[in-house]
């Protein structure tokens, strides 16, 4: 994995991920990179669990580039690529134990207040970390003053 990541995570291919086809399933790749994604929300708020989520996941879409079967170790990589006051863009990788591209993938976050069930502004402190984790990395664009 390149080191544009800075987030990867050990995800293990469960016998229960595999389909009649033989490999997982096309759901699970929404289930790595979920893992990828909660590691790096962690390492940013510096809090685990639900209550450190305040975000919605708005959109995502997954390129299958190889099987993946099992068993094996699987590493998920995420990035922030694009930051502004509302939302946050991702980008995923999955690479298998031979370091073969499994899977790639992007999704959009809107930052959300679950108790009023609206959106809301990120805190600044959030996307400092997020700046301070991706950047300088190639991609990386912030849009503090952009509404979204």
């Amino acid at each position: 994995m390149g080191p544009e990541f800075k987030v990867i995570v050990d995800v293990p291919v469960r016998f229960k991920d595999i389909d009649v086809g033989g490999h997982a399933h096309h759901s699970h790749a929404l289930v790595y990179f979920e893992e990828a994604r909660s590691a790096y929300w962690e390492r940013i708020t510096g809090v685990r669990g639900l209550e450190s989520v305040e975000y919605i996941l708005a959109e995502i879409s997954v390129r299958y580039h190889a099987r993946v079967l099992w068993p094996q170790l699987l590493a998920v990589g995420a990035r922030v690529t694009r930051l502004s006051r509302r939302t946050f863009e991702m980008t995923y990788e999955v690479r298998g134990e031979t370091d073969e591209l499994l899977l790639t993938g992007n999704s959009t976050q809107v930052i959300f207040d679950y108790v009023s069930g609206r959106t809301k502004t990120m805190p600044e402190t959030w996307a400092h970390a997020i700046r301070d984790l991706d950047s300088p990395s190639p991609g990386v664009h912030d849009e503090s003053g952009a509404e979204s």
